[in-house]
């Protein structure tokens, strides 16, 4: 996205400008998290992110947005905004380039998958064009109440958890330990249906997770911090990112 523009059948992908770009994502985004229209989702990392805005050719309006935080390797992982929810020391040691997708959301009328791919269209295309080697965020699930999500994380418990070298541990006040505490067999269906579209995205990637969800009530949402090393990225996974990429 070097032009800082990418077009996908009904839908362009370019970066906010100005304040009035921001406030529109602030907008959508204060609509998907919280259901209000009239206010502003905002935090003190906007200023230090680039902000994507998905939005209809035709009608122009907004989809989908995001936001990415660079990072040039392990020893800035303290900045991100994920680091007030997970003890992130492991990663410090991390070499390569890192970046941070955060504040992902979609118009609450919106149910098309292209969406999704035109978004990790532009992401594959920031991914190669900065030369990251860890894609990172928090992976949200809908509302607070675990019983939900069970089989979900009974399967993220089995396949998904992070290295070793990289775990998250726990720092914020309120989690759920599915790892640890979680005993039952998930359910493989159930868990893909419950399981939040950007978060199998990126498990399908091979990204993995902490071994716990963080209760954000602030949000109302259960989060993942979850990982894609760029270079673990099956082939033909790549191949197909980087043709919707152009």
């Amino acid at each position: 996205m070097g032009s800082h523009k990418l077009e996908l059948g009904r839908y362009r992908v370019r970066v906010a400008e100005g304040v009035q770009d921001l406030h529109a994502a602030q907008r959508l985004r204060s609509l998907a998290f919280r259901g209000d229209d009239t206010g502003l989702d905002t935090d003190a990392y906007d200023s230090l992110c680039t902000h994507y805005m998905i939005e209809e050719v035709i009608s122009g309006r907004l989809v989908c947005g995001f936001r990415m935080l660079p990072l040039n390797g392990g020893d800035e992982i303290g900045r991100s905004y994920s680091a007030q929810f997970y003890e992130l020391d492991a990663l410090k040691t991390y070499n390569g380039r890192m970046v941070e997708m955060g504040r992902f959301c979609v118009h609450p009328d919106v149910y098309d998958a292209d969406v999704l791919r035109v978004a990790w269209a532009a992401m594959t295309s920031y991914v190669d064009e900065n030369n990251v080697e860890l894609l990172f965020g928090c992976a949200s699930f809908a509302g607070t109440d675990t019983s939900t999500y069970l089989d979900s994380f009974a399967m993220l418990r089995d396949r998904h958890l992070a290295p070793t070298r990289w775990l998250p541990k726990v720092k914020a006040p309120k989690v759920f330990r599915f790892a640890a505490r979680l005993r039952r067999k998930p359910n493989l269906k159930a868990a893909q249906l419950s399981m939040p579209p950007m978060l199998r995205s990126y498990l399908l990637m091979g990204g993995w997770v902490s071994d716990h969800a963080v209760v954000d009530q602030k949000m109302n949402t259960l989060h993942v911090f979850t990982g894609v090393e760029v270079k673990a990225i099956p082939a033909a996974r790549k191949r197909l990112l980087r043709a919707l990429a152009g």
